[in-house]
């Protein structure tokens, strides 16, 4: 990664590289790993096949799910994601921030359905970037910026974030309506510590933030209805390989068994913290279809309550109720939304 994608100078790369393997006690390793860098500077690094890294049983779901794009989605599983960031608009405008960007050499396009995004041309330093310590932008994918777009709920609202860490989604909704009065819950203190940082480097104070399985609604809720409820569920995360590779290593099919029944668990409990008349977004950074329209087709097949209402093609292709990107499309990462609504008493 440091030669090839990175493109560092290729001594140093090697060096760095070398001495790293005999700081971690690997010393006796280090001649090998000298001699295959340096092969790989002389000779290339032969191209793989995209499929190999990935076990059979996941392949094979994908093959069937999208089987008119799984050379595409393969291939862009290993590319190296571009750099996305998100305008604080509370602190400047895109155009603005443009022109900051342009002062440090950093060149950077907009996104015509996203009015908060920048795509860098070339990945920087996060602390190079102008602002960012005290809260001018924050870097989040294009994909994970259009769920503020999906949820959009009215000023003022009563707003849940349920699975909220590291906090990105949270305070992306606050930026746009700083009048929201948000729950942020994650069953992760040590996550849920993050979006509270998240929060203070943007400087907002409001948001209550809880420890709690989102789940076990009679532990944490105190009946009054949220206006909107935002489950960015946990998930296979097939939609990020390019930026967490070590998914498809670790990732076992019985992980997916038990993953389909908590999205099923959440979406039921949460569903009813939902005030008459609000709306539902459902998201996941998976491409995996059972995780993402049959799971919301189940839903709605038990929940007599609930109807889905469309998004537009900002957010993907259609894809049952919802809308799907795939990895790399528009160049963002691989996401699933749908909006679903609660109806109103008579």
């Amino acid at each position: 990664a440091q030669i090839d994608p990175l493109a560092l100078p290729a001594h140093a790369a090697v060096a760095a590289t070398v001495e790293a393997m005999r700081a971690i006690g690997q010393d006796h390793r280090s001649g090998l790993a000298n001699a295959l860098l340096r092969r790989a500077i002389r000779e290339g690094i032969p191209a793989g096949d995209p499929r190999a890294h990935w076990p059979g049983w996941l392949r094979t779901r994908i093959e069937a799910d999208w089987p008119d794009d799984v050379d595409t989605i393969f291939d862009a599983s290993l590319r190296m994601p571009p750099m996305w960031l998100r305008v604080n608009r509370l602190r400047t405008t895109r155009d603005d921030y443009l022109a900051r960007l342009a002062d440090i050499g950093a060149e950077a396009l907009v996104d015509a359905d996203l009015p908060d995004a920048l795509r860098l041309a070339q990945p920087v330093a996060v602390a190079t970037l102008p602002g960012f310590d005290v809260g001018v932008v924050t870097v989040q994918d294009a994909s994970a910026q259009a769920v503020a777009d999906a949820l959009d709920p009215p000023a003022g609202a009563r707003v849940l974030d349920a699975c909220a860490a590291p906090g990105g989604k949270t305070t992306h909704l606050l930026e746009r309506d700083p009048s929201l009065a948000v729950t942020a819950i994650d069953v992760d203190p040590s996550r849920l510590a993050q979006v509270g940082d998240a929060l203070r480097r943007l400087g907002f104070d409001s948001a209550r933030l809880l420890a709690a399985d989102a789940a076990d609604v009679a532990a944490w809720w105190d009946g009054t209805g949220f206006d909107a409820v935002l489950l960015d569920a946990p998930c296979s995360a097939t939609g990020i390989v390019r930026r967490q590779p070590d998914v498809v290593l670790h990732r076992r099919e019985s992980d997916l068994v038990a993953l389909l029944a908590l999205q099923a668990r959440l979406l039921d409990a949460l569903w009813t913290t939902l005030a008459p008349g609000g709306v539902f977004v459902y998201a996941t950074c998976s491409i995996l279809r059972d995780e993402n329209d049959r799971q919301v087709a189940a839903f709605l097949a038990r929940t007599p309550d609930a109807r889905a209402e469309p998004l537009d093609d900002r957010f993907g292709r259609e894809s049952g109720a919802g809308r799907q990107v795939l990895p790399g499309e528009r160049g963002r990462d691989g996401f699933f939304y749908a909006r679903l609504r609660k109806a109103s008493v008579a």
